[in-house]
């Protein structure tokens, strides 16, 4: 069980490391670009903890695809970016991918 909190931890580290990138401006702003390093550092760091006991395309599927979801959610509320009907659909899959993947296949181990 300790392996979905590291992938927790690796997900929410990279969306802050993304979240960053934005506010870096091509890391011309020093603050900012640490964060993209160290968010992103911690963010691989975890997921390679994870790879040793749960298949890499299931976690690989799950970080992203969770990644984007809270991207995209984050970027609603911060910066104010419109997400059209598609969009929340699209996203509506991809959460639903991660749940399908993780209640009812057998490739994950439980």
């Amino acid at each position: 069980m300790q392996h979905w909190l590291i992938l927790g931890v690796a997900i929410v580290s990279e969306v802050i490391a993304t979240l960053a990138l934005k506010a870096a401006d091509g890391f011309t702003r020093l603050l900012p670009s640490a964060i993209v390093v160290v968010g992103y550092g911690i963010a691989f760091y975890c997921l390679s903890l994870v790879l040793r006991t749960l298949p890499v395309g299931i976690v690989y599927a799950i970080w992203s695809g969770a990644g984007v979801a809270l991207i995209a959610l984050v970027g609603w509320l911060i910066y104010g970016q419109a997400l059209d009907l598609p969009a929340i659909v699209g996203m509506g899959l991809i959460v639903a991918g991660v749940v399908v993947l993780n209640v009812f296949s057998r490739t994950v181990a439980h």
